[in-house]
């Protein structure tokens, strides 16, 4: 390089001039992938769209089409359109073809890893920021099969940009690529730490580093460090949403559904208000079985989201509600909209959970026999694929009990001013389990037994470990004539009672013992002989329980 000492004055100015320029363009630009990286979509769009209007260089199309890939869901189309730009701005620009080929890996074509490889071939491994967006790309898209070249190119990404500074991105993106090989060796887990402490001094928002050295403790198991370093990130800024969303995760591994519940409602305050990510609270909100709030943040941008996966989204909350015909449309419209990759095997559950739904109802023999077919067919694909996201031989039982119980099933039952005022209470304040408690016993002395049920459910999602909530949703499903459903509760609690609380409740036990053992003596006698007797033994002055051992034991 020459010495700039030499420079005429007017050559030294115009190059001041561009060093600002670039200055003022690498603050803009790591405004926009900071607001990524805190779950503030629709703001880096924002940053990136006004670095377009100001300048419409292939970089600036780049920064935006790559937008809408690192987005929850991508949108592979407004992506696809800016790199697309970016390239008839400069058809040489290796950012835009990374961009593309991306898009490509996205939606399933492995052969773009040839491609990116050749992008990066033909560039000569000499642009730090073309080697990290070629492996952000394969991080994000390529799977465990190509996480060795991912590390490769970001290795080489920060060797190439030590002069000048090594971005914090790279490191933490360096971190993330050896997690994605999927793998329990603690010297793979060791080079993703050291890669994300290496982020630390350099990163202009730490929680972004102790979140992501949070979540690494998660998957190693190691739930204390995760918990303080996740504490670390929201002692660092208080309103980085992913902090939260990492809490939640770490509450809901503990059933700690309550405070699950509060996280998500922290990471929707300070995440943004864009529709996609709007619609990833809805599903999380789903994961904490919180149905209402993700019906809410659903319903609020349902129509302002293109991505299929809202179908799908709706077809379980519809599902959940007993609205099987509605929730076959949603799910048949996800099924034709979505890439074939998208369709899970809990999918494939779902499809035969409602096809049970609908044979329930159906009065022609030849359908509702093709109806049971399907529904045996599909859920054992999600069984054998041991796919746990729905419990699929509980939810069976309760279709057969005449479906979930959902509102309107609730308000059809017995009320009066004590239930319509708890009920205000509640939905003043969904977390206050005291008003739940009191608004559930309501409706048991009302013999509301579906507002009963609906009222203990949503008490044993708050505090799942809660035993008492079983026993009595147990008792409200036998009051309602679901047998079924009242042994699988009753047997939920038998299994909750601590063993320090055993003494406690042992004449509860006894009659949870009892419950299940009178509701299958005529299907499972050898059961119903061993939880009489152990009905008994809790409390041998219980006379029913007496009375049953008496019969069985002839």
């Amino acid at each position: 390089m020459k010495d700039i000492m030499n420079l005429t004055k007017k050559i030294a100015f115009g190059v001041s001039v561009g060093f600002f320029t670039n200055f003022a363009f690498g603050q803009t630009l790591q405004e926009g992938i900071n607001s990524a990286d805190s779950h503030k979509y629709a703001q880096a769009r924002q940053v990136f769209t006004d670095m377009v209007a100001k300048s419409a260089t292939a970089e600036n199309y780049f920064y935006l089409g790559n937008s809408y890939l690192t987005q929850f869901e991508p949108n592979f189309d407004k992506a696809q359109e800016n790199f697309n730009k970016g390239i008839a701005a400069d058809k040489k620009s290796y950012l835009n073809k990374i961009g593309l080929a991306s898009v490509k890996l996205g939606k399933g074509d492995k052969s773009a890893i040839g491609e990116i490889q050749s992008i990066v071939k033909d560039s000569r491994e000499k642009d730090a920021e073309v080697l990290y967006r070629a492996a952000e790309a394969i991080t994000m898209f390529g799977g465990a099969a190509n996480a060795d070249l991912a590390i490769d190119y970001l290795n080489k990404a920060v060797e190439r940009s030590a002069k000048n500074g090594t971005p914090a991105h790279y490191y933490y993106t360096l971190g993330d690529a050896y997690r994605l090989k999927l793998t329990n060796s603690p010297q793979v887990a060791g080079s993703a730490m050291t890669a994300y402490e290496k982020a630390l001094p350099t990163a202009r928002n730490k929680a972004s580093v102790f979140t992501r050295i949070g979540t690494l403790w998660m998957q190693a198991q190691q739930w204390q460090s995760a918990k303080e370093n996740i504490d670390k990130a929201i002692a660092a800024d208080a309103t980085y949403a992913p902090a939260y969303k990492a809490k939640a995760a770490y509450d809901i591994r503990y059933q700690k559904n309550a405070l699950a519940t509060q996280d998500l409602i922290n990471y929707a305050k300070y995440a943004d208000e864009d529709p996609d990510t709007q619609l990833e609270i809805s599903k999380l909100f789903f994961t904490n079985e919180d149905y209402g709030n993700s019906k809410i943040y659903l319903d609020k941008v349902f129509d302002k989201v293109e991505d299929p996966i809202k179908y799908k989204l709706r077809a379980y909350l519809l599902y959940a509600d007993g609205d099987y015909a509605a929730a076959k449309t949603s799910m048949d419209m996800f099924l034709s909209k979505a890439e074939k990759s998208r369709v899970l095997t809990a999918d494939q559950g779902l499809q035969g959970l409602i096809a049970a739904g609908l044979a329930e109802k159906e009065t022609d023999a030849v359908k509702k026999a093709a109806l049971k077919l399907e529904s045996q067919q599909k859920i054992a694909i999600a069984k054998a694929a041991k796919d746990e996201t729905m419990k699929w031989d509980e939810e069976l039982i309760k279709i057969k009990g005449g479906g979930a119980v959902n509102q309107a099933s609730v308000d059809a039952g017995t009320t009066n001013p004590q239930i319509e005022a708890l009920k205000k209470q509640v939905a003043a304040k969904p977390q206050d389990t005291d008003a739940l408690f009191k608004l559930a016993n309501a409706y048991q002395e009302a013999k509301n037994w579906n507002g009963a049920i609906h009222s203990w459910q949503k008490m044993s999602g708050l505090l799942p470990d809660w035993a008492p909530a079983y026993y009595s949703q147990g008792y409200s499903y036998q009051q309602a004539g679901q047998n079924e459903l009242a042994k699988v509760a009753y047997e939920k609690y038998i299994t909750k009672v601590k063993p320090a609380d055993m003494e406690a409740n042992k004449e509860t036990l006894s009659y949870a013992y009892f419950a299940v053992a009178y509701l299958v003596k005529d299907t499972d006698e050898a059961k119903a002989k061993d939880y009489v007797s152990k009905s008994v033994q809790l409390n041998p002055n219980y006379t029913d329980a007496v009375k049953l051992n008496n019969e069985l034991n002839k």
